[in-house]
């Protein structure tokens, strides 16, 4: 039986009523339950005793049996409000749902066992019949090792033979929980309660979240990505309810207060897939013959109008997949579901995407520009892996950037297609490269596909969705399409998809076929030579270029440049001066220096390599070539491409992260800033003086360094105030996330006109209840706001919090209420976090999170993490733990956190915390070598 899990008082209340209420229709019910189990025993079977069976060498199943359909019955006695006021006795109830299925299998290798998935369900009746004979199998021992590999182990009196036809057919329930896993319990409030304490406008659904290996948590079954099969499901739910699933629905039938659900077959696809809803949720309907796409939410949202952007650009997304890959959408429908507890962002589920509600909705006037590129971003992956991971799937979850990668990478095409003024190919693939330089400059890093032997336990799997395999895999496929071009690219994509189309693949034959893309074209690449550099190897190189010299050579980047270290990547090498550009990259192939002649420059002339940024590598050059550089920036930054003029202050500063450079070279690139206006650059270094912010906002460093952030944004940020006055926003999309990006700088820095204007604003709001903050600049104005005031602010911006239902406002209110500077607001918030009745618990590591980002708040949420994370690890550990430990930099910080690595459960935070522990390390040394130098420069350039 599964473990407890304490629910909300009101869930409790539901699950009392139901059980009072559904007396009278309970006998009707267990007859047509049972009718649905067919052949199965109508009595409780004896129990069955358990075994001390062996099991596998390995954690996988084995392939002695093959899946070909499940025949999966549910069944949830579960309201989704509260219909009367009953006396409860114990807050800690929980519900529990009951099902049977039939699994209809094929034997391929003699064996008189069946081992299959199930976690956290009570099986009570196994049964086994011969297809080919219509004769049962007597079922000798079945036993359960939850703690182990999470098989069940059914024993057979006799051997099933290879070739032969057969079935299995299981009994059992489980219980529904709010943990995010498999099927569980969502909530939310529908309108305003007419008082503290009213339940009438709280509502729940059932919702499922199933990947990478939770739908083993449902239902018994084969539950590794590459064991696909089929699907027919019912779904028994109550009567005012909707039921979805990944196919359309095929028959309803209404028995008392009960619906039947049924639904089409799915397609053939892996049970990490396998998805449904039951709530009261409202739809947006969008035309796209001949696929009927539904967009679901909270019936107020619907109202609202706030899935209307969705629906809008969901057929458009589709059709630009259709023609980009050659295959149609392969379903006669499409439902999206906006949630209000889900973790993670979105899930890709067949037929049934669910996404988090700020990931889907979208409403006029209150959300933001960044929020809108988001929505689209996030559908467009989604959308993506109908085809990358739905279609086509992954051998084994090493190989998972195979569809995370190509999910994450094709989306910016399609957010491009429709909406083209967001220049997302740029935009999105500097925060990509970005994030993922960061994390593979640590040895505690990760292959992109790492061996197919590491990645065995449930721990290993979920540790594969981070910023390697999203990231890198975006970044690492952009590079192969810019080495191969587009129409080798998409050729090789096209037959990849089609070829294994409702099968699994792994990298090889990504590159089997991308290299026929190639032969096809005409470029002579050995793709998976090219390839398995960057794929199965940890990190990436940095080049060096000597301008007066030629020599050009390779070596591992690390922050920690102790380590020692012999990869070797295949590195295409792309160059620029003022006269010149490369008309395709050349490869650098070994660690040996070499020299080539096309690097030499004149004196005083500058070279540029990596243009735009299509290779994963950075680059260092001779001085001499740095400062002719440094000199093109000041004078005439447009003769250096914009993505080359982001990557070279981030390539800046993290060279002398890894002193490999002086940090005064970094310093030195941001001058230029001082007139610069497009976003990234400025993006790009706002990242990277956050480290040196975190490393030193607790020394005399300070003081200095933000002197010289407010005189270098003190142009950009009046360059939008006199064209606005902050009350309107620019037209193109690029100079909004400018112009929010100055806001955010100046206010931070203590600009004296931005904090007074943020001040203002924020107070127009408190006097008369009007807020005229644009939707774009709320972020950082009620920040501002609230770090500057008291309790009063606080508690303003708490009750706004507390009164609005949508999801753009309180994300923003939410940030807001933790840049207090007041340590009891802090402490307050974090114990808000604990309460669901007061903030979800899928926001509470968000909250935590940016709790952290100040001095004060770090302190309070590294003790919070410590004394509840068994609570805040449900809702993202990995950015948890990242958050409050990126300014450690001391021996006490490193003691304790390695202290906490070795005291605490972390499960899939392993890694994470492994890679904080190397960062500090990092840290604590660069802060002692770098300190006096820093200060003698911010203090030089603000001098007069």
């Amino acid at each position: 039986m599964a473990k407890d899990t304490h629910i909300s008082k009101a869930i409790a209340i539901a699950f009392v009523v139901l059980t009072i209420s559904a007396i009278a229709g309970l006998i009707t019910m267990i007859i047509l339950y049972k009718a649905q189990i067919s052949a199965m025993n109508p009595t409780p079977p004896p129990t069955v005793p358990s075994t001390t069976t062996v099991l596998p060498p390995t954690m996988r199943l084995p392939r002695s049996v093959i899946p070909e359909s499940y025949e999966v019955f549910l069944r949830f006695p579960f309201y989704t409000k509260i219909l009367e006021v009953v006396n409860v006795t114990s807050p800690n109830q929980t519900t529990n749902f009951s099902g049977n299925t039939t699994i209809h299998f094929q034997c391929v290798q003699r064996t008189s066992t069946i081992y299959i998935h199930s976690m956290e369900l009570e099986v009570s009746e196994a049964k086994v019949f011969n297809r080919n004979t219509d004769g049962e199998i007597q079922v000798s021992s079945m036993s359960s090792h939850e703690d182990h590999s999470e098989f069940l182990v059914i024993e057979l009196n006799e051997a099933l033979e290879s070739g032969g036809n057969y079935s299995l057919s299981l009994v059992f329930v489980g219980e529904l929980y709010h943990n995010f896993d498999g099927a569980y319990i969502s909530s939310y409030t529908e309108g305003v309660p007419s008082h503290e304490g009213d339940k009438s406008a709280d509502r729940f659904l059932i919702i499922t979240n199933n990947e990478p290996i939770y739908a083993r948590n449902v239902f018994p079954c084969f539950d590794e990505p590459e064991m696909k099969a089929v699907f027919n499901v019912t779904i028994i739910h109550r009567r005012q309810t909707t039921a979805l699933a990944n196919a359309p629905v095929d028959k309803i039938q209404l028995i008392d207060d009960w619906k039947y659900t049924r639904f089409h077959s799915t397609p053939k696809m892996s049970t990490y897939l396998f998805a449904f809803a039951v709530s009261e949720f409202e739809a947006t309907a969008s035309s796209y013959e001949p696929v009927v796409i539904k967009t679901y939410a909270r019936p107020e949202a619907v109202a609202a109008g706030h899935t209307k952007y969705a629906a809008e650009i969901t057929g458009k997304i589709l059709s630009f997949y259709e023609n980009l890959f050659e295959i149609k959408y392969m379903q006669q429908k499409l439902d999206q579901i906006a949630l209000p507890d889900l973790s993670p962002a979105a899930m890709e589920n067949w037929g049934l995407i669910t996404y988090q509600e700020g990931a889907l909705l979208y409403e006029e006037g209150a959300s933001s520009s960044l929020q809108k590129e988001s929505i689209a971003t996030i559908i467009a992956h989604e959308l993506a892996h109908q085809w990358f991971g739905n279609l086509v799937t992954m051998k084994w979850w090493n190989q998972l950037f195979l569809k995370e990668g190509f999910a994450t990478y094709i989306s910016c095409f399609a957010v491009d297609h429709v909406e083209p003024s967001f220049n997302m190919k740029d935009s999105f693939f500097a925060s990509e490269l970005q994030a993922a330089f960061e994390v593979d400059s640590l040895t505690s890093s990760h292959p992109l596909v790492p061996p197919e032997e590491d990645i065995q336990r449930t721990y290993d799997i979920i540790s594969l969705y981070d910023i390697i395999t999203y990231s890198k895999g975006a970044i690492v496929l952009r590079m192969l399409e810019d080495v191969l071009e587009a129409p080798a690219f998409i050729q090789g994509i096209r037959m990849y998809l089609r070829d294994l189309s409702y099968a699994n693949g792994d990298q090889n034959d990504l590159w089997h076929y991308m290299q026929k893309g190639a032969d096809a074209n005409n470029r002579q690449v050995d793709v998976a030579k090219f390839m398995d550099s960057w794929t199965k190897q940890i990190g990436y190189p940095v080049i060096t270029i000597n301008t007066t010299s030629g020599e050009i050579s390779q070596k591992h980047f690390l922050f920690n440049d102790s380590s020692q270290s012999s990869l070797v990547w295949d590195v295409p090498i792309r160059v620029m001066s003022k006269t010149f550009l490369s008309p395709k990259p050349v490869f650098l192939k070994t660690s040996q220096p070499e020299i080539w002649d096309e690097l030499i420059s004149s004196s005083g002339d500058w070279l540029l390599a990596n243009v735009n940024c299509t290779g994963y590598y950075r680059v260092n050059y001779n001085p001499e070539n740095w400062e002719a550089l440094l000199t093109q920036l000041e004078t005439n930054r447009s003769l250096i491409p914009l993505m080359n003029r982001m990557q070279l202050i981030d390539d800046a500063f993290n060279l002398a992260r890894a002193k490999i450079v002086n940090v005064t070279l970094a310093l030195n690139v941001t001058r230029f800033l001082y007139n610069e206006t497009d976003f990234h650059p400025w993006d790009s270094a706002m990242r990277n003086f956050q480290y040196i912010y975190l490393m030193f906002d607790r020394t005399e460093v300070y003081g200095p360094m933000q002197t010289y952030l407010r005189s270098q944004v003190r142009n950009l940020y009046m360059f939008f105030s006199n064209s606005t006055d902050h009350s309107q926003v620019p037209v193109d999309h690029m100079q909004q996330q400018s112009q929010t990006l100055a806001v955010q700088v100046a206010c931070n820095s203590g600009l004296p006109d931005c904090v007074a204007m943020a001040k203002r604003m924020f107070g127009l709001w408190m006097k008369d209840n009007t807020n005229i903050i644009h939707p774009n600049l709320r972020h950082w104005i009620y920040c501002e706001a609230v770090a500057s005031g008291g309790k009063e602010e606080w508690d303003f911006a708490w009750s706004q919090y507390q009164s609005t239902n949508d999801t753009s406002e309180k994300y923003h209110l939410r940030h807001a209420l933790s840049c207090t500077k007041k340590i009891w607001l802090l402490n307050r918030y974090l114990g808000y976090t604990l309460d669901p009745e007061k903030i979800q618990q899928v926001d509470a590591a968000e909250i935590v999170s940016s709790i952290s980002k100040s001095v004060a708040g770090q302190v309070l949420a590294w003790n919070f993490i410590r004394a509840h994370w068994d609570y805040l690890s449900h809702g993202g550990p990995a950015v948890l733990i990242h958050a409050v430990t990126s300014r450690f930099s001391t021996q006490f910080e490193l003691q304790e956190l390695e202290r906490f690595a070795a005291d605490y459960h972390l499960g899939s935070a392993e890694r994470v915390v492994q890679q904080a522990i190397e960062q500090t390390r990092v840290n604590i040394q660069w802060v002692s070598e770098h300190k006096d130098v820093l200060l003698q420069w911010f203090e030089r350039e603000t001098a007069s």
